[in-house]
């Protein structure tokens, strides 16, 4: 049984993403209209990228390996209150404004339909997961990524696929 709203209410934009209505997640979903979202990547001094493990209860990729934290943009919420507000509720990372967007990825399949802002974060933890929304979390070395990316890509979430490669297109060059 998913925890998650369908209630809930997202603008729902078009292929320039500007809002042309409103509607709740669930039927936003179900009709597969276009929708936004955040994504961040949090690292640490070593450079290791912090992965979050989707609750199983999630109604998208349950159960899968994600960005360090995600979630919808919510009706009349910009992508930066967005950025702050999940990464509290997610990782319990209080920050004062969101970095700026590191890129910007557009709707697609992959991301479910969301236009997708991705913004980084350096941190050390520790965090505090929400337990609705994460079943557990680690930090990752990039090699050992790439190679679990290559060996099991299907224990990790489409969008995370998706920003991920958008982020390594920007960043070719890991640290």
């Amino acid at each position: 049984m998913s925890t998650d709203n369908q209630f809930e209410l997202f603008d729902v934009v078009n292929q320039k993403d500007e809002v042309v209505d409103v509607k709740p997640r669930g039927e936003v979903h179900a009709k597969g209209l276009l929708h936004r979202a955040v994504h961040g990547f949090v690292f640490n001094a070593k450079k290791q990228l912090f992965l979050q493990k989707r609750s199983m209860s999630k109604d998208s990729a349950p159960g899968k390996w994600d960005s360090s934290f995600s979630g919808h943009v919510d009706s009349g919420e910009t992508y930066e209150k967005a950025c702050v507000r999940e990464s509290f509720e997610e990782l319990g990372i209080t920050l004062s404004a969101a970095p700026a967007c590191f890129t910007k990825i557009p709707a697609c399949n992959e991301t479910g339909g969301e236009f997708t802002c991705l913004y980084l974060i350096n941190h050390e933890g520790p965090f505090r997961l929400h337990p609705d929304e994460i079943d557990e979390g680690k930090w990752i070395e990039i090699s050992d990524l790439k190679r679990e990316l290559t060996l099991s890509p299907m224990d990790f979430a489409s969008s995370f696929k998706k920003v991920w490669s958008s982020y390594l297109s920007k960043r070719p060059v890991i640290f």
